[in-house]
């Protein structure tokens, strides 16, 4: 992956934080954190818009914290949906939470290579790929992934990859930068 995206919008000043761009980010983050530097550059950005945070982010809590797919299974997609969509700022940001959720190097790098050993891991990359590629999942990949997970988990991981897609282009879009140590 290469970060070669403009920067187009810059992390809303702390002297322009108000109770509402606070209150947009209450669903993901606690109060003590709802500040430019404790909410990090993607969110201080997001709150520019602080009526679309306020509606968005609920939907992102939910695919990080209420979805019925395991946080190792979010994690795989979640790494494909952003390696194909050339996002590094996800990519790094998410590294550590994969390693937390116990995904291997060995298994970081066959993420990127499209080739898990794990039949259950597979099939979500497939999907992952299915989705990026043509908007939706081919019969065979979902029935495959119906060997794995129930109905809801199988709605679930279509929405996690497409909400990862979304957030995605938006912070490529956006020119989102790392924060600076």
């Amino acid at each position: 992956m290469t970060n070669q995206h403009p920067l187009r919008l810059t992390p809303l000043p702390a002297d322009e934080w108000d109770d509402r761009t606070r209150a947009a980010l209450a669903s993901l983050i606690p109060a003590e954190r709802a500040n430019p530097v404790g909410a990090g550059n993607i969110l201080a950005t997001l709150v520019r818009h602080p009526e679309l945070t306020r509606v968005y982010l609920p939907f992102n809590a939910y695919l990080l914290r209420g979805s019925s797919l395991s946080p190792r299974i979010r994690e795989v997609a979640l790494l494909r949906v952003v390696l194909r969509r050339d996002c590094e700022y996800l990519w790094s940001h998410h590294l550590p939470i994969a390693h937390r959720e116990g995904l291997t190097d060995q298994d970081i790098d066959a993420i990127r290579d499209g080739k898990l050993a794990d039949e259950t891991d597979q099939a979500v990359l497939l999907a992952t790929d299915d989705l990026v590629d043509r908007g939706t999942i081919s019969t065979p990949v979902w029935d495959e992934l119906g060997r794995h997970f129930d109905d809801s988990q199988r709605m679930d991981l279509v929405f996690t990859i497409g909400g990862y897609a979304l957030l995605a282009m938006a912070v490529n879009t956006f020119g989102i930068e790392e924060e600076k140590s």
